[in-house]
């Protein structure tokens, strides 16, 4: 069976300078801000949320069908996705736009400055999750607004489990909205910066926002993830990378790993260390799909790393 990936699919444009923000941000002068940082190191990378997250579950053996709007300047992300074996069939061209871009400058000390264009992606709203056949399994991630209260509603109507991923995308919503996705939704995945933000926002604890859902995971990024199921709250250790080279992206390999999990029907606990090894991968190279290891090498590094054995 199929699981349906509803997100983004965007271009990330990363830069680095060669300094530290601070010394060229004056407190004094933050009204008037108008500063330039030169950026002799630049790449492009294929990223947004459901391209990452097929990119790793197609590692995994998965079957990921995404779902997203893109502009006229997909052509090279299309060719990508053919030869990773990726169908294109529910992504939609939208004309006269560009698809998602990110635009992202890190200083030397790991802190971010980010600007994001949404393009296509305000047209989510067009794509249905009924349109995807024999899926099984959903997971609505950031994208355009609409379409994320649309997505939610639809599978929701039509009885297929999915996940609630709100990630950057929840100052989009109101705390009635977040309420409605998380009543809707089976299983949600924050992070812990995104579960105070979400417990902010719809004035309730995570036990309250936990109760009736199959699951409720908060990710602690090296200190590893909770997952609150079955009236237990279960801590999954974080895998030890062999470098830390870049965090974009680890959010949506580990959300790649639940997926998986969920659909293979395994336990809370195999299914949190699968997610977590995934993110430990990711952070080790540069980007969020240019990782490649094969199925037997991570079964064989999940054995390493928690002890026993996992079929992929």
């Amino acid at each position: 069976m199929n699981t349906l990936i509803c997100g983004s699919m965007a271009y990330d444009t990363i830069m680095v300078f060669q300094d530290q923000f601070k010394k060229h941000i004056l407190p004094e002068k933050i009204h008037i801000l108008n500063v330039a940082f030169l950026v002799p190191e630049m790449r492009r990378e294929f990223g947004g949320c459901a391209g990452n997250i097929a990119y790793n579950l197609k590692l995994l053996g998965g079957n990921p069908l995404i779902m997203a709007t893109v502009g006229d300047d997909f052509s090279s992300y299309a060719v990508r996705l053919e030869k990773l074996g990726l169908t294109q069939a529910h992504i939609r061209p939208i004309p006269d736009s560009y698809t998602g871009q990110a635009f992202i400058t890190t200083d030397l000390d790991d802190n971010q400055i980010t600007a994001f264009h949404p393009g296509a992606m305000s047209f989510s709203e067009q794509n249905h999750v009924g349109d995807a056949k024999k899926v099984s399994l959903g997971i609505v991630s950031p994208d355009g607004r609409e379409g994320m209260l649309q997505h939610a509603r639809e599978f929701h109507e039509a009885g297929i489990p999915w996940v609630f991923d709100p990630g950057q995308g929840m100052p989009m919503f109101s705390g009635d909205d977040l309420l409605r996705f998380v009543e809707q939704a089976d299983y949600v995945t924050v992070n812990d910066y995104e579960a105070q933000l979400l417990q902010d926002k719809t004035g309730k604890k995570v036990d309250e926002l936990a109760k009736g859902k199959r699951a409720f995971i908060i990710t602690r990024g090296g200190e590893g993830s909770t997952i609150y199921a079955d009236g237990k709250e279960i801590v999954i250790p974080c895998a030890k990378p062999t470098a830390l080279l870049d965090p974009t992206g680890c959010g949506d390999a580990y959300r790649a790993g639940l997926l998986h999990g969920i659909q293979q029907g395994w336990d809370w606990e195999t299914t949190g260390r699968l997610a977590s090894l995934l993110g430990t991968l990711k952070i080790a190279s540069r980007g969020g799909q240019n990782h490649a290891p094969t199925r037997d090498e991570i079964a064989g590094l999940f054995q390493r790393h928690f002890g026993y054995a996992v079929k992929l």
